[in-house]
């Protein structure tokens, strides 16, 4: 048997590694997704719209950030988020209203200033 190291993250670095999930929309749905219920990485491809491939890779960035858990299953794994509080966060996100400047922040020119 083996252990893998894993250190811990709080407070700003948590909140960082959190941002750095949602700056994309692959891995915002798929935080979404896990919101609602765990998955296996065929159903979540196939809900989210993007290639096996794909989420694999996305999967990897949340499992490192520590936002996901792979749970396995026999030959399977089923993800789950790492935190039901990460859930409730992704809840009172949706609920926010911003007023964004249309010049500054349109979704296309995001690098600009956002």
């Amino acid at each position: 048997m083996y252990y893998v190291l894993m250190d811990v993250t709080l407070g700003y670095d948590a909140l960082t590694r959190f941002g750095h999930a949602l700056s994309d929309a692959t891995r915002t749905g798929i935080l979404l997704s896990l919101r609602e219920r765990p998955g296996y990485p065929a159903e979540l491809a196939e809900e989210i719209g993007v290639s096996r491939q794909i989420l694999s890779n996305h999967l990897a960035c949340l499992r490192g950030c520590g936002l996901v858990v792979a749970v396995p299953e026999g030959r399977r794994s089923r993800y789950e988020l790492a935190d039901p509080r990460i859930g409730r966060a992704l809840d009172d996100l949706l609920g926010l209203v911003l007023a964004v400047d249309p010049v500054c922040c349109a979704v296309s020119s995001r690098d600009d200033c956002c």
